[in-house]
C-alpha cells in the first residue's frame, strides 16, 4: 500500500509542476509587448508624494493640490490617470483631499469607472514583496489591479515579462487610501 501512496503522490507532483510551467508560459507569452518606461528626469522606481501643508490628522490643505482631471466625473472618488501616474482622493463635495504619484505594475486597468471590491491589510504582493494597505479594483485579463504600499517602503524594478497589477504608493499615501477607498468606493481611471 506504501508504495502505491508513493507512487499516487508523486504523480499529482508531477501533474502540478507541468500545470505551473504551462500556466508560466502563457503569462509570459501574454505579457505586454511594450512595458511601461520610466520617464526621464524621474529615478527609477521613484514614488513621490505631494505633501503640501500636511494638517496634524494626515490630510492636506486643499489649496495645495492640483485639481484632478476634468473627465473624472463626481463625488466621492479615487481618481488615478494613466498618463502621470497620479492619483486623487476626491471627497463628495469635490475638494481633493490627498494628491500622489504611484508606480504602477506592468499591467494597467482599461480606463473606465470601477469600484472597490477587496482590501487587505497585508499580503505578499505579485512581485513577491510583503505589501500592505491592498485594495483592489480591476482586473485586466486576470490580472488583478489594485494599490498597495510594500512593507519595507521599496518600489522594485519590474520584469516586463512578468504580469503585476500592484499600483505601489507610498506608506503614507497606502494609509490614506486605506482610510478612504473602502468596498465600493468608486475609482474612476483615465488617460
Amino acid at each position: 500500500m506504501a508504495g502505491s501512496s508513493s507512487a499516487i503522490v508523486a504523480g499529482l507532483t508531477a501533474a502540478a509542476l507541468a500545470a505551473v510551467a504551462f500556466l508560466g508560459h502563457q503569462a509570459a507569452s501574454n505579457a505586454s509587448a511594450h512595458p511601461r518606461t520610466t520617464r526621464a528626469g524621474t529615478a527609477p522606481g521613484a514614488v513621490r508624494a505631494d505633501r503640501g501643508t500636511e494638517d496634524a490628522d494626515g490630510t492636506h490643505d486643499a489649496g495645495t493640490l492640483t485639481a484632478p482631471p476634468r473627465n473624472s466625473g463626481r463625488g466621492a472618488r479615487v481618481v488615478y490617470a494613466l498618463d502621470t501616474d497620479r492619483v486623487w482622493l476626491v471627497e463628495k463635495s469635490g475638494e481633493v483631499k490627498r494628491t500622489f504619484t504611484v508606480k504602477p505594475g506592468t499591467v494597467d486597468p482599461e480606463p473606465g469607472t470601477y469600484r472597490v471590491t477587496s482590501r487587505s491589510g497585508k499580503v505578499t504582493g505579485s512581485d513577491g514583496l510583503p505589501v500592505e494597505h491592498v485594495v483592489r479594483f480591476a482586473d485586466n485579463d486576470g490580472t488583478v489591479i489594485g494599490f498597495s504600499a510594500a512593507v519595507d517602503g521599496s518600489v522594485p524594478e519590474l520584469d516586463p515579462k512578468v504580469r503585476t497589477g500592484g499600483v505601489r504608493e507610498t506608506r503614507a499615501d497606502g494609509r490614506a487610501m486605506w482610510k478612504f477607498a473602502t468596498i465600493g468606493r468608486k475609482v474612476v481611471v483615465v488617460r
